[in-house]
């Protein structure tokens, strides 16, 4: 990793820890709340293509889906005009639903998860809702960190761009 990256825990920030399959918001070095998340099936990595959930220091770079309703569909970051349910499911098994809100991450490790063949801005890698099937507490996803819906709006609801995220193999 880059040892030009502050790793000074800041006052708040998100921990999402990969073993534990939990993303923490932590305060002054306590964690205040915490959600169940389903991070990569391929386990933790950076290179771009590998379907792994990036590590280290992070940034939200950007909030997706202010005030779409519960389950709005998005592709390519933007709202679909679908709503998830069973039907839409069955349209389309096996598809890679991203839900109600998306936390888009920037590195912040130069070389590590930042630039080139590991950044994970352009790998496109997400805190974004999905069906509740999609977050089990096991690996799951195809890179980015799921949660339940109504989880990702109680985390859209408390976070700003620029808010700090802390990713642990």
């Amino acid at each position: 990793m880059n040892s030009s990256v502050d790793r000074s825990e800041p006052g708040s920030y998100l921990r999402v820890s990969i073993p534990r399959q939990l993303l923490e918001w932590v305060e002054e070095g306590e964690v205040v709340r915490a959600w169940l998340v389903s991070t990569a099936t391929n386990g933790p990595g950076e290179q771009r293509g590998s379907e792994c959930t990036p590590r280290g220091w992070h940034r939200i770079r950007a909030r997706i889906g202010d005030g779409t309703p519960l389950n709005t569909v998005f592709r390519g970051r933007r709202p679909t005009g679908e709503i998830y349910g069973d039907e839409l499911e069955a349209r389309h098994p096996g598809r890679d639903w991203i839900l109600t809100r998306i936390l888009w991450l920037g590195g912040l490790e130069s070389g590590f998860n930042r630039y080139g063949d590991v950044d994970t801005t352009w790998r496109y890698v997400y805190i974004h809702g999905s069906p509740d099937q999609g977050v089990t507490g096991t690996p799951a996803s195809h890179g980015c960190i799921r949660m339940k819906s109504p989880d990702m709006i109680d985390l859209f609801d408390r976070v700003a761009v620029g808010m700090r995220v802390l990713i642990e193999p």
